[in-house]
């Protein structure tokens, strides 16, 4: 068995950062900036989309985003430690580029929905960049390389309200598209021409039934989760989709079981290492994505409600709660670079995340009536959201071996995306059950508003959340030992074809 030390020792490369490198480095950044600033100004144009095509379906513009990206995550993890991740990222990239133009000039809604699916293929990026920087990166630069492509790829969204706002207001939303798809236009080329492919290389074959079963039950129950609320939990159709999801996912599971090289290796999967991290991910990625929704909810609220809590802030005013999240979690990726670098293991790092996370979660919910208490736990979350971001590639990458990389980080994408999905839904299904106002539409313009006790409760679900990341990192053995595919003890994961690896 190898470990992680004897694999980087074999890349003999002491270099550090070189101006290749950085151009590299921000390439790769801006991929992920599109990602993440793309997503949260289409958002902020639905009510404009969804008024031109007459459509009550907006919900669709996100969830068909979000579910590409997550069901083709495991293909795209495997093809990418087959064929080279640079060349499956440029494929990403391209295909998302022309989902992209696709909405720009969409006619009708339908078109509109199948553009913003093909949209969804930049989300697999996330995990190809990290596993593309540790392969072709000289290796003491990989952990800050790694962090801050990660960690960073919300900083920008600061701006985004005030982006969204000078396009839509300005030339409307399709502007949205042209300008996003034009940007992705270009950093194919800058990709290309920064970024060189590995020559990190798995022999294996595609299991496309496998494919089939993952892809369509993960699409079953995201489709279930995401429309249950409005469907109603009980209608026949969202029961279709999630009881027809979790049959499919089980079957995958069983055909994974004897298929000589499926899809996602049951082995690999379940190794203490590999397993708990990817669960302390959907953690973090959970916990992010709930209290990024319901601190805008709750801060946009009109405080002379008399609810205990709300600003009454528009988008612009909310932006400001942006600044602290935004910096505190670029500063916490820089963190983890740093000190992942000088020796300090990525567990430990994951475990302070939780901590930080879980912290500000709590706090939140018992102080939230004034505005300076929260910009400091929104910073503590935005430090703790950081942190994780950074720690979970960097432990996936101490676990895993190169050649294995990018389908393991596939299925930690899928975790955080279901995460992602789910808890905020469990959150508000507690608050519209238990905690609506009980203030007259006309009083609320026909929004739903909820009690201060609504609040406290979707953060008291991150804490618990929060608590289930730490024990999960706790199961972590101190002592990671990175497996090889060469390891009778891997079965199933096929053979390595090349292991020299490019440099910048």
């Amino acid at each position: 068995m190898t470990t992680a030390s004897d694999h980087d020792a074999s890349r003999v490369d002491g270099r550090g950062w070189t101006p290749r490198l950085i151009f590299s480095l921000v390439s790769i950044v801006l991929v992920l900036e599109v990602l993440s600033v793309g997503y949260m100004t289409v958002s902020m144009a639905l009510p404009a989309i969804t008024t031109e095509f007459r459509t009550d379906q907006g919900a669709w513009l996100i969830t068909a985003f979000l579910l590409v990206g997550a069901v083709t995550a495991p293909l795209v993890g495997k093809l990418a430690d087959m064929y080279g991740k640079r060349r499956l990222l440029i494929w990403c990239i391209a295909i998302s580029t022309a989902g992209t133009l696709m909405s720009a000039i969409a006619t009708s809604y339908a078109v509109m929905i199948a553009g913003r699916a093909l949209g969804g293929m930049l989300v697999p990026c996330l995990f190809l960049s990290y596993s593309l920087i540790r392969d072709v990166f000289p290796p003491k630069i990989v952990p800050l390389a790694v962090s801050i492509s990660t960690a960073g790829m919300g900083l920008i969204t600061v701006a985004a309200p005030f982006l969204a706002g000078w396009l839509i207001d300005g030339f409307g939303w399709r502007s949205v598209f042209w300008f996003f798809g034009g940007i992705l236009v270009v950093l194919v080329f800058l990709v290309l021409a920064s970024t060189p492919e590995t020559s990190v290389r798995l022999r294996s074959r595609v299991d496309f039934i496998g494919a089939a079963l993952l892809g369509a039950g993960l699409a079953g129950v995201l489709i279930a989760v995401s429309f249950g609320p409005t469907w109603g939990w009980t209608a026949p159709i969202t029961l279709v989709f999630l009881l027809g999801g979790v049959v499919l996912v089980v079957g995958w599971y069983l055909s994974a079981q004897r298929v000589p090289e499926p899809l996602i290796g049951l082995d690999v999967l379940g190794r203490r290492p590999v397993l708990y991290t990817v669960i302390a991910a959907g953690a973090v990625y959970g916990v992010g994505a709930l209290y990024s929704i319901v601190l805008p909810m709750m801060t946009m609220t009109p405080g002379t409600f008399g609810l205990g809590y709300g600003f009454g802030l528009d988008a612009e005013g909310f932006a400001l709660f942006q600044v602290p999240l935004g910096v505190m979690t670029m500063t916490g990726g820089i963190v983890v670079g740093t000190l992942c670098g000088r020796g300090v293991p990525p567990r430990t790092l994951l475990a302070a995340s939780m901590v930080f996370l879980g912290s500000g979660a709590a706090l939140t919910a018992v102080q939230h009536d004034a505005k300076p208490t929260l910009f400091v736990f929104a910073a503590i979350v935005g430090l703790g959201m950081g942190l994780g971001y950074a720690a979970v590639p960097n432990q996936l990458i101490a676990a895993v071996p190169p050649e294995l990389q990018a389908s393991t980080a596939g299925i930690a994408g899928v975790v955080q995306s279901l995460a992602s999905a789910a808890l905020p839904v469990i959150a508000f299904a507690v608050m519209n059950n238990s905690f609506v106002a009980p203030l007259s539409p006309a009083d609320t313009g026909g929004a739903v508003v909820y009690t201060n006790g609504g609040f406290v409760a979707a953060f008291v679900i991150a804490v618990f959340t929060a608590v289930v990341g730490v024990l999960a990192v706790s199961a972590i053995p101190r002592r990671v030992e990175q497996f090889s595919v060469h390891d009778p003890a891997a079965p199933g994961v096929g053979a390595v074809v090349g292991t020299h690896l490019d440099a910048p």
